[in-house]
């Protein structure tokens, strides 16, 4: 097995995922609100695989030891290092975390109630139970809950296979997909911050995080069957998961009953489900 082995056995469920019925439903600007107050979770569990990979495939306690393959460790290391200090349109360095939620701020979508949940998420004892407390779409809980399931796994090689299939080699065809429809749609409103944002990961993921991380599944994976295998079912479980995640979206999108039966007060995002 290779990675062309492995893009083959996804090609369905990508190609499946890259022609969602979302992209061509987001009309609005209240529909792109809608869009960013969910993705921001994608955006934000995304920098936790990344973190994950770093930590196992770097040397990030003291005292200091070699990392066992340097080949990864320099690889993972230079995708954090964009996707954690990158710049926005004004040379300032920020994470891209941050900068989608300098897109949504300019777009006027909510960013209080997604970030007190993901801080409800990230300061919990118990992340699933916490998860599954919290007030948002049952498919990003599942969707969250995968990403945290792999992460405590603990397997690099498939971390790694998710990160790669799952995101990285999948974001510049999806994130085109949504541009070239957002951008066809909407037009009374500034959405250039995050027109940057989703060109600079085009950007990044197509010329360099993309074969980057292409390269660490392979080394991850060495010439070890079952590793592939584990690899093959992890990416074909992600795309289906984001899949779920579009459906979400899709669904609040078309139905705005959702959104009136969504928990505004601040006090549902501010529990402690650690008591």
């Amino acid at each position: 097995m290779n990675i062309k082995y492995i893009e083959d056995r996804i090609k369905d469920y990508r190609e499946e995922l890259l022609g969602h019925k979302l992209y061509s439903k987001i009309e609005t600007i209240t529909d792109l609100r809608l869009f960013t107050e969910n993705h921001i979770y994608a955006v934000w569990d995304f920098m936790s695989l990344l973190k994950a990979l770093q930590i196992r495939l770097t040397c990030t306690k003291t005292p200091w030891i070699p990392n066992k393959n340097s080949q990864t460790a320099y690889l993972i290391n230079e995708i954090v290092l964009a996707e954690e200090t990158d710049v926005n349109q004004d040379g300032e360095r920020k994470s891209h975390y941050e900068l989608y939620l300098d897109a949504m701020t300019e777009i006027g979508a909510d960013t209080k109630n997604p970030s007190n949940v993901i801080n409800i998420i990230a300061n919990s004892k118990n992340i699933f139970d916490s998860i599954e407390n919290l007030t948002i779409h049952q498919n990003i809980k599942e969707f969250l809950k995968f990403t945290f399931n792999i992460i405590k796994e603990g397997k690099p090689h498939k971390i790694a296979a998710i990160f790669t299939f799952g995101r990285e080699n999948l974001i510049p065809n999806m994130f085109t997909e949504i541009l070239k429809e957002f951008q066809k749609n909407i037009n009374d409103v500034d959405i250039s911050k995050l027109i940057y944002y989703f060109e600079r990961h085009i950007e990044l993921d197509e010329d360099e995080h993309g074969p980057m991380a292409l390269e660490m599944v392979s080394e991850l994976a060495e010439n070890d069957p079952k590793k592939w295998q584990e690899i093959e079912n992890i990416s074909i479980e992600a795309l289906k998961i984001r899949g779920l995640l579009w459906d979400a979206i899709y669904d609040q999108i078309t139905n705005s009953s959702w959104s009136d039966k969504r928990s505004t007060d601040e006090e549902t995002y501010s529990l402690n489900y650690d008591k």
